[in-house]
């Protein structure tokens, strides 16, 4: 109670430092027409993580392991070029390699390099023939998109059956 009492007592008193009173004249109003309202905008603590085609290739080649049988399919598709190779990883050999620099693929300098990607599928197919190839354990583009020169590669080994359409 005696707590109570004295906290009851106590008054503040305006002083001299911070003025006797409160005017009217010196409240601001809450909404001024030369203030600007900013909308509330939360941001994420950090930029959501995007995955790199290059680790997504490496761990997905870890899974697929080529055997002479049944090889594992690389393609690398350069700015200009397309190389292309039949790999079998248990004996670490390459069964094949073709790409679009080749002579045998560029037979003609008229020829461009989606003509050449082609070619370089049908000479695939006849190096898998002659191996005795049916299938491949994996389609390996390095974590790299499908361009003009990849498609034209692409057709020409679905023919034989080595991608699903």
């Amino acid at each position: 109670m005696a707590m109570g009492s004295s906290i009851a007592a106590l008054k503040f008193q305006a002083c001299g430092i911070f003025g006797t009173g409160l005017n009217s004249s010196n409240i601001l109003p809450l909404h001024s027409a030369n203030m600007v309202r900013m909308p509330l905008v939360i941001e994420a603590r950090a930029p959501m993580r995007t995955e790199s085609d290059k680790i997504r290739n490496r761990r997905s080649s870890k899974k697929f392991n080529g055997t002479a049988t049944k090889p594992r399919l690389s393609v690398f598709c350069s700015d200009k070029q397309l190389y292309a190779m039949l790999v079998d990883d248990q004996k670490k050999k390459c069964l094949f390699y073709g790409s679009t620099l080749q002579k045998s693929t560029r037979k003609d300098l008229s020829c461009t390099t989606a003509e050449a990607a082609q070619r370089v599928g049908e000479e695939l197919i006849k190096a898998c023939v002659d191996l005795n190839i049916n299938e491949i354990s994996f389609y390996d583009r390095n974590g790299l998109a499908r361009g003009e020169r990849m498609q034209a590669f692409e057709i020409a080994i679905a023919r034989h059956g080595f991608l699903p359409r």
